[in-house]
């Protein structure tokens, strides 16, 4: 069987590009850079954590993270801090985080900033 365009391709991330284009948007990427790993000096937005930050023409958001491995010691409590910080985004209807271990994260996601604070620059 052929997938249609609704169909995923096997092996392919259900992962969709960000709302940049949102007025919302910046500001709850500013919400998840006040998220840290606690055991990274970095915040999650830098560290290539958040995947998709989706935004609603409603204003409901909802962001697609993973984390830097399944087994990580704050695996049930990262989703809520993230939807508490951007829950506090004025205009936001409402927040909803997934989490997802497809793509994996590597170090190749963090942004130049989080490289340069962990000297890999």
């Amino acid at each position: 069987m052929t997938p249609t365009s609704e169909e995923p391709l096997e092996g392919t991330p259900l992962i969709k590009p960000s709302t940049t284009d949102h007025p919302l948007y910046e500001k709850v990427v500013e919400a998840c850079r006040t998220v840290y790993d606690p055991e990274i000096p970095v915040n999650i937005y830098d560290l290539g954590l958040v995947y998709t930050i989706e935004i609603s023409p409603e204003n409901d958001a909802k962001i697609i993270m993973t984390l830097t491995a399944p087994g990580c010691p704050v695996a049930g409590e990262m989703p809520g801090w993230v939807q508490d910080a951007v829950a506090c985004v004025g205009g936001l209807r409402d927040v909803d985080v997934e989490m997802t271990f497809d793509p994996q994260w590597g170090m190749d996601m963090m942004s130049d900033e989080a490289r340069l604070e962990l000297g890999f620059m």
